[in-house]
């Protein structure tokens, strides 16, 4: 493409004078360059490597799904998905960086509930999580555990809140990354609903929150399951309830947070793939019918299930109604949080 672009621009240089402007020619070529890589056919795609826009640092449960994931496409299409960490602005600099991308199928976004929903909650992004983006699928969601120090004497959520009650100052929390993460929106969410009152600790991430909550600084959290299940077999923390519709398959004997005495409580982080707007549907089409088998094949369902992953595979509709929900969810979240960035 930039061999025809660089002709076509020498061309006009040498017929300037007897032919049409030069400016016209040029925008032409403009125009090809912009968008020439757009109109390749859906089944001619992919020609060349795809990059795939991972919002967080490399190492973390986001990224090993991502990567097993980007392998998974890398052995179907027969052209490398590759995860490239764009990290800062708690997300937004590679989501801004995508949906301002050539939609040809060369640039996607790695997304979850942090970028698409929360953060936009909370302050103006520069760009819009729906108008700039084109949904393609969600490969799985993640259940977020309640859990509390192994030494505190709780069993089950109905005693985690007449403990909290029972104390004579306001118990603290651990919320996870800061006042606008996962984990300190999702305790907003269940204190909201169990009448419960407590203070908010922030931490630079989950793993020394974990740290504080192992060794007793801190009595409890919200984390994802991938996380808590090591330190739960290791009788350091205890599993209260999982966030998720249904009990999860890596820890069924622990109840939901529904099942608890809280019907309708149903939130999870979550990871998909989204695409520049403008993307073909063809393009989009594609990758979602590949994500829908991956999530059916026994083998790469084990490798998520290993990261507290549940496997989706959702199509392209069904991944913008998901989508809507979450972000409704996390808005009302931000709310009852009170939390804002200026």
């Amino acid at each position: 493409m930039a061999a025809i672009v660089a002709a076509l621009a020498g061309w006009a240089r040498r017929r300037a004078r007897n032919l049409a402007p030069v400016g016209v020619v040029l925008a032409a070529a403009c125009c090809l360059q912009t968008t020439g890589e757009a109109q390749v056919p859906a089944q001619d795609w992919p020609q060349r490597p795809v990059r795939v826009m991972v919002p967080f640092a490399a190492g973390g449960n986001i990224d090993v799904v991502a990567r097993l994931t980007c392998q998974r496409m890398s052995e179907t299409f027969g052209q490398q998905f590759v995860v490239e960490n764009r990290v800062g602005g708690n997300g937004t600099i590679a989501a801004e960086s995508v949906a301002h991308a050539l939609p040809d199928g060369y640039t996607l976004f790695w997304a979850g509930p942090a970028v698409v929903s929360i953060f936009p909650a909370i302050t103006k992004a520069a760009y819009d999580p729906v108008k700039d983006f084109k949904p393609i699928s969600v490969i799985g969601v993640n259940p977020q555990v309640l859990v509390v120090n192994g030494k505190l004497p709780v069993a089950d959520v109905a005693a985690f809140i007449a403990y909290v009650k029972m104390q004579p100052q306001r118990l603290p929390y651990a919320g996870g990354g800061g006042p606008g993460s996962l984990s300190n929106l999702l305790m907003a969410l269940f204190l909201k609903r169990a009448g419960l009152e407590m203070t908010s600790v922030s931490y630079r991430g989950t793993a020394p929150a974990m740290t504080d909550l192992v060794a007793g600084h801190i009595p409890t959290m919200f984390v994802p399951l991938s996380e808590a299940l090591p330190q739960a077999q290791a009788g350091n923390i205890r599993m209260l309830g999982v966030s998720s519709a249904k009990r999860a398959r890596q820890a069924a004997q622990v109840p939901t947070i529904a099942e608890s005495g809280f019907p309708g409580f149903h939130a999870e982080s979550w990871n998909g793939l989204l695409a520049p707007a403008a993307t073909p549907d063809g393009i989009v089409d594609r990758i979602a019918a590949e994500f829908a088998r991956a999530a059916k094949e026994p083998k790469f369902a084990e490798r998520l299930d290993q990261e507290g992953v549940e496997p989706l595979g959702s199509s392209p509709a069904e991944t913008a109604k998901f989508i809507a929900a979450d972000m409704a969810l996390w808005a009302d979240a931000v709310k009852i949080a009170g939390v804002s960035l200026q």
